[in-house]
């Protein structure tokens, strides 16, 4: 790391800077001959390279070559331009201080006061499905040296990356020159740009082994060879040594968790999600409101069936499914999840994982409910809901996709990990390990169990019949209070139904809490080294019990 050690007060003051002298180098021409024409016009000398120069002096504007001022020609197929003291330092010298204007007439550099870059098409070339030596041939070298550079010096040098800014030089040219403030944007906007452009590339060598490269050996005319990631390696490519993390602002939120708390809404390049969902009605989301509908979504895109989850700080209190074939099934899965606990899903945040159909919002349009999500709404239940005023109506991307890495902020760094999903899942293979084998129908609710009280809080039990939750104890600092809380909010509903719980249950005395109030069957991981006692209590009761041998906790 290297500076000077001038103090401020040695510096002379620059606000406004006359254009004198401006280096030019694009791959987006957009609005190039635009700029030229104003620069032009006003006697301000352009220094340009390769085709950017090609394309202003076709244009009848005066222009000259950057080998001109580097006395050395551009070479290696156009590698090397601008890397150069003669550019660098006209663009680097710090004009506030006497010094480094002495330095630059004794050198004989001219200094510039503006420079236009944009960088390499990366992401487009990516994006076109171009092979890896022609992806690499598009990293910028040159350009984000000068743009940072001139970023770094924005006290004396005005540096443009988008032409969408070239209306604001022009009138800055016109006026008398740069304002500090106006700098001040440029610089920040550009080192956005180059931030932008090493995630990108960042992120493309992360997706790319380097073993893909090898076709592309015979091109280079000699033996070289590339390092490749073996097998052993497939832990280390999925966790990667640095994350490219891409996201853009989208939106400032009222408040975060707590009125005093500010928040934003950050979307990443890419996404799929909630982040990207279609605001239909209602007043603007707010943290809490994302967090919830986040936690319903995923409960109820676990399922293939039409699904209804039904969230309250971001814990279910009603999950349902219903048979594909059965009359407005969607409206179905509503009216049973909501009945799990009516008096919890009220101003709750409800999601689907079908299009609304009338049926479910008029069934939605009595109940105070703070946002409502789903892949699509018929045209009458919109009309229907946008009669009331507080509903939120979130319409997903079509291609909603959950993303296949979890990251969670941890003080000073992150966790991340797979996301925990039922891709193939399958009861298969459960082992019976107490009572007898039971029927198709409890079979099937232990595994919409199992799979609904994988969006439960651990400690999570949750009891079902007939594809719907009718108790959940979520969120317990330990089992036997989950139990209880499961019992208590199932009541009569509890007799019959079947329990599932996230983790292995450490003693008998949560199982026996199930037990007495009457459940037919159980699932769980298993694991536990009391396993057998557990077993037993299960055993004596009659109650068939089944191990996943996986456990699915949530914290």
């Amino acid at each position: 790391m290297s500076g000077h050690t001038n103090a401020p007060s040695s510096y002379r003051n620059r606000d406004q800077i006359v254009i004198e002298r401006a280096l030019i180098s694009v791959s987006d021409k957009t609005g190039l001959l635009e700029l030229a024409a104003a620069l032009n016009a006003d006697g301000v000398e352009i220094v340009s390279t390769g085709s950017t120069a090609a394309t202003i002096r076709a244009a009848g504007y005066d222009v000259t070559d950057v080998a001109a001022v580097t006395g050395f020609p551009e070479s290696l197929d156009g590698r090397v331009k601008t890397l150069h003291p003669g550019v660098h330092a006209g663009i680097l010298a710090d004009l506030r201080l006497e010094t480094h204007e002495a330095q630059l007439t004794e050198l004989g550099i001219k200094a510039f006061q503006l420079v236009v870059v944009n960088l390499y098409p990366f992401v487009e070339t990516v994006e076109s499905g171009a092979e890896p030596a022609d992806v690499i041939e598009q990293i910028d070298i040159g350009g984000p040296a000068l743009v940072r550079a001139s970023a770094k010096n924005h006290a004396n040098v005005a540096i443009v990356v988008d032409p969408a800014n070239y209306g604001e030089i022009i009138s800055a040219v016109a006026a008398g020159g740069s304002t500090l403030k106006l700098r001040q944007k440029l610089a920040s906007l550009a080192f956005e740009h180059t931030a932008d452009y090493d995630l990108s590339v960042s992120a493309w060598f992360t997706e790319n082994v380097y073993d893909q490269w090898q076709d592309d050996t015979e091109a280079l005319g000699e033996d070289v060879t590339f390092s490749t990631i073996d097998d052993d390696d497939e832990e280390e490519s999925t966790f990667p040594a640095g994350l490219g993390i891409e996201v853009t602002r989208d939106a400032i939120l009222r408040y975060g968790e707590n009125s005093h708390q500010a928040a934003a809404l950050y979307v990443g390049e890419g996404g799929r999600g909630i982040a990207q969902a279609r605001q239909l009605h209602g007043k603007e989301m707010s943290y809490n409101n994302y967090v919830d509908a986040d936690a319903a979504v995923r409960a109820a895109f676990d399922f293939s069936e039409p699904a209804v989850a039904i969230v309250k700080h971001a814990n279910p209190c009603g999950i349902a499914i219903a048979k594909p074939n059965a009359p407005d099934a969607i409206a179905s899965a509503h009216l049973r999840a909501h009945a799990c606990d009516p008096i919890s899903a009220f101003g709750g945040v409800i999601a689907a994982n079908r299009v609304v159909t009338l049926g479910m919002a008029e069934t939605i349009s009595e109940i105070f409910t703070e946002v409502l999500v789903a892949p699509g709404f018929e045209p009458a239940a919109v009309e229907l809901l946008t009669k009331k005023k507080n509903i939120r109506l979130l319409e997903l991307p079509a291609d909603y996709e959950r993303s296949s890495l979890e990251l969670h902020q941890i003080t000073g760094g992150l966790l991340v990990q797979e996301t925990d999903s039922f891709e193939g899942f399958s009861s298969d293979g459960w082992t019976l390990v107490a009572g007898p084998e039971v029927d198709a129908a409890t079979r099937a609710d232990l595994e919409f169990a199992w799979k609904s009280c994988r969006s439960v809080k651990s400690n999570a039990i949750l009891l079902a019949h007939a594809g719907a939750s009718v108790g959940v104890g979520m969120g317990q600092v330990n089992r036997v209070d989950s139990c209880h809380l499961a019992v208590s909010r199932a009541g009569e509903r509890a007799e019959g139904s079947v329990a599932a719980s996230d983790a292995f249950f450490p003693f008998a005395d949560g199982l026996e809490v199930l037990l007495e109030a009457g459940i037919a069957a159980v699932v769980q991981p298993g694991g536990s080294v009391r396993d057998p006692e557990v077993i037993a209590a299960a055993a004596a009761a009659g109650v068939s019990m089944y191990f996943t041998g996986e456990r699915h906790f949530f914290h």
